[in-house]
């Protein structure tokens, strides 16, 4: 036997069923629900009656009513990627370290190798800025250093050495040679074309130049000092005049931000007392571009 609507109705409002009902017309509309409690149909009221504020939703619209989401949270931004940090060595970390030194945040170097120095040197420069003091040269930090400073060239990469040699010009390849390019400020001491040791050197400077060509040396002098500039010459050997190769404290702490007023200047002192030891007077000197 088929149950009437207004049974069912009664049913569902006892068993708490969320299920909305549907009219036989089926366009949706939902009947008014029954007072909290209640377990009869709803009574038919006289059209003259003010009827009872309906519970019911006011929206004609079967679907039930969404209730808004809450936002997803914000996925945190990945940390900015680190491109240089302690241990790392090569062209770029002298790039480093060159603008660090244009910034006055370093004083050594370049040396090509990120080391404790460097690793301080980046700490103070992104602490200044408000960034977090990693010492280590990440995207922002980079980005932040490069807007501050100028390209280094080529001799602000290698103010305190660390070049290649060139090689070595023709007239270097037989006999005892100090063989000095000024391409590359270096030396090399060579024997029968074989070179036996390089180092870094300096020249005069645009007012003081060094002279370029085939020389000899023809005087040497362990602990000379300049009669004209009164300035400290040791391991000195003569090869052009009042010009010689000889060690320079002031390259040893200035670099290529210096110049000499003539002389080949040498900044590893160890490298020229073993150098001076070895030359001899009559040994040949090669100066060329």
């Amino acid at each position: 036997m088929k149950r009437s609507l207004a049974a069912l109705v009664a049913l569902a409002a006892v068993s708490g069923c969320t299920a909305q009902a549907v009219d036989a017309a089926g366009d949706g509309k939902q009947p008014p629900r029954a007072s909290s409690g209640s377990t009869a149909a709803p009574t038919p009221t006289d059209p003259s009656t003010p009827t009872a504020r309906s519970t019911a939703p006011a929206s004609d619209d079967p679907k039930p009513s969404s209730t808004p989401s809450s936002s997803p949270s914000k996925t945190p931004a990945p940390p900015p990627e680190v491109l240089w940090s302690q241990g790392d060595e090569g062209t770029e970390v002298r790039e480093v370290q060159a603008r660090l030194r244009q910034v006055a945040w370093l004083f050594d170097g370049p040396t090509g190798t990120y080391d404790d120095l460097t690793a301080t040197a980046v700490k103070g420069f992104q602490g200044k800025r408000g960034l977090p003091r990693t010492g280590e040269v990440d995207t922002v930090t980079w980005q932040r250093l490069r807007k501050m400073t100028h390209e280094p060239g080529k001799w602000e990469l290698y103010a305190f050495g660390g070049q290649q040699a060139a090689e070595p010009d023709s007239r270097c390849m037989t006999g005892r040679v100090l063989c000095i390019s000024k391409t590359s400020r270096t030396l090399r001491w060579m024997v029968d074309g074989r070179t036996e040791s390089t180092m870094e050197v300096r020249f005069g400077a645009q007012y003081t130049p060094t002279r370029e060509g085939v020389f000899n040396v023809y005087f040497k002098s362990r602990y000379h000092v300049s009669t004209l500039y009164h300035s400290s010459m040791p391991y000195a050997m003569f090869f052009s005049g009042g010009q010689a190769v000889h060690f320079s404290s002031d390259f040893a702490a200035r670099g290529y931000f210096g110049a000499s007023h003539g002389c080949v200047n040498v900044r590893d002192e160890g490298k020229i007392a073993e150098l001076f030891a070895q030359v001899r007077t009559g040994d040949k000197v090669v100066v060329y571009w």
